[in-house]
């Protein structure tokens, strides 16, 4: 199987998309954006608004509630010259939280604009913080390859790196859009449930549910889960390899809670919002597999690797899967478990946890299409050439699409 998955063509999973197919601006109200609907082969338009209606009341809707942080900063050279250094994820401390919560000093693992013009020493920005002005300084300390760990510092103990990010930060949308990030985008790009700091681009799908959305799937009795996956700017990195074989999956930080567990051992309906969901609810069944016959693992140790869920037959049952994680909780007296996930789902992959999906329409010849084709087995450019013929909006800020099996 894994022979037979690694040299899928990606040049099969391409098509035409116009530049004014791109949506630049989100609507003026998230639930108003069109919706696909797609189940059986079968395709219906309806409003998203409209999306309470099209799920079961026995359903479990999980939704990812990272938040975007402002994690694009512009530095100056002493000569005057401008740097742009975007922080991808915290190296030390390692833990969102603490480098978010650290004082005087964190280093970050970041992409850097301008890398010719900087060549050795530090860069620099003025920060007016809520105590006063101070300098952020900009050091880089190592190379890995296309990015960089780059050390901050800041002489002021009472000043959060999260404080500074705020302040002098800028949120960064999308590439594709072609445009200056606007004051606008720090609330519109942001779903309305977001709370835990860590993405730097957001779980789009989430961006059309409403306070309204939220009420009449309540009303229906359907139950919503959160779970976090930070996302990274690997989401963005377009597949350059001929064959899916050779392209190397972008890794992210995951977090699940015990009642997100103990949910899914009591549901069957599984619709996962957006697809970073779907990436951290089918890795739980190989994080659930390796703790049933490893039950003492660390959890940096249950990282789900890219091509783990083809090595081998896995014959764990999902139910036996989720109570090994369960038990991983009661054992070590805590409720919540931290690890990542490289996980690439392609055409081939066993969905073992996930009924349906809510999510946007993706870019060209990217992961994220690979997965929706691998999901309505083979089945995506009949849901892409209905969207194309029938003037929906693609990418961040476009419309969705509900996925049914």
């Amino acid at each position: 199987m894994k022979s037979q998955i690694r040299t899928i063509q990606i040049e099969e999973y391409s098509y035409p998309l116009p530049e004014n197919r791109i949506a630049k601006f989100p609507l003026p109200q998230r639930d108003q954006s069109k919706l696909l609907v797609y189940q059986n082969g079968e395709i219906e338009e309806r409003t998203f608004c409209n999306l309470p209606e099209l799920v079961s009341s026995n359903s479990l809707m999980v939704f990812n509630n990272t938040k975007v942080i402002q994690a694009r900063i512009h530095f100056y050279k002493e000569s005057g010259g401008r740097i742009e250094v975007f922080c991808l994820e915290p190296h030390s401390p390692i833990d969102y939280l603490q480098s978010f919560q650290s004082t005087q000093q964190c280093e970050w693992v970041c992409m850097i604009g301008n890398l010719k013009k900087w060549k050795e020493g530090k860069v620099a920005v003025d920060v007016l913080t809520d105590a006063g002005e101070l300098k952020l300084y900009a050091e880089r300390v190592e190379s890995l390859g296309s990015t960089h760990v780059v050390r901050f510092t800041w002489a002021d103990e009472c000043v959060t790196f999260a404080h500074i990010l705020d302040k002098v930060g800028e949120l960064p949308i999308p590439p594709y859009l072609n445009r200056e990030t606007e004051e606008a985008d720090k609330e519109s790009y942001q779903t309305v449930y977001s709370k835990i700091e860590g993405s730097v681009a957001a779980p789009t799908a989430g961006l059309h549910f409403t306070k309204e959305v939220f009420d009449n799937l309540n009303k229906k009795g359907v139950i919503c889960d959160e779970l976090t996956l930070h996302v990274g700017a690997g989401t963005f990195k377009p597949v350059k390899s001929a064959t899916i074989g050779d392209h190397e999956m972008h890794t992210e930080f995951i977090s699940v809670n015990m009642q997100l567990i103990d949910d899914l051992l009591n549901h069957s309906h599984v619709i996962a919002v957006g697809t970073t969901s779907v990436r951290t609810l089918e890795s739980l069944y190989y994080i659930g597999y390796q703790l049933h016959f490893h039950p003492q693992s660390s959890s940096e140790s249950l990282k789900v690797t890219q091509w783990m869920p083809y090595s081998q037959e896995y014959t764990l049952s999902v139910n036996e899967a989720l109570q090994a994680i369960r038990t991983y909780f009661i054992d070590n007296k805590c409720d919540t478990l931290v690890t990542s996930t490289q996980i690439m789902i392609v055409p081939g992959f066993n969905f073992r946890i996930v009924e349906g999906i809510v999510t946007n329409f993706h870019q060209p010849a990217s992961t994220l299409l690979l997965l929706v084709s691998a999901f309505v087995n083979g089945d995506w450019r009949t849901i892409y050439d209905y969207a194309l013929a029938h003037d929906f909006r693609f990418l961040s800020y476009g419309d969705s699409s509900i996925l049914l099996r």
